[in-house]
């Protein structure tokens, strides 16, 4: 997926197989090979393709912030508190990230700007009670 991520974003026409084989030269894969990855990567709606001539072309079906934001969700569906696992990722991230986090709830709670350590940055929402208390649990 790297090599498509970095290769053909979501709006380009994509590679084809030998252009991602060849990107992946240091790893002695066999043609066949990356081509069963690629088609099973489709199957599965990672990645779209489109027929050019004989051959496939690939591109990534989504960005890849968007695949890693839908892992972080599906690590929260793994079970136990939703909100504990949370505030204790919120507590291990750095300044700078809790400023784009903060940023990032101020814009989808419409909240005001205004001027914070790392420049301007949203206003979150209060931080409601019930992630104060699963942190407790």
């Amino acid at each position: 997926m790297d090599v498509l991520w970095d290769a053909a974003p979501a709006s380009s026409g994509g590679v084809t197989v030998r252009e991602v084989a060849d990107a992946l030269d240091g790893r002695e894969l066999a043609y066949t090979t990356v081509m069963t990855v690629l088609d099973r990567l489709a199957g599965k709606g990672m990645v779209q393709r489109e027929r050019e001539g004989r051959a496939w072309r690939y591109r990534p079906a989504a960005t890849r912030e968007a695949h890693i934001a839908q892992l972080m969700l599906e690590a929260l569906d793994l079970g136990g508190s939703r909100d504990a696992a949370l505030v204790r990722f919120a507590r291990s991230v750095t300044g700078t990230e809790a400023d784009v986090l903060r940023a990032a709830l101020g814009a989808e709670a419409g909240a005001t700007v205004e001027d914070g350590p790392a420049g301007r940055v949203e206003n979150p929402r209060p931080v409601r009670p019930a992630l104060d208390e699963a942190t407790d649990r």
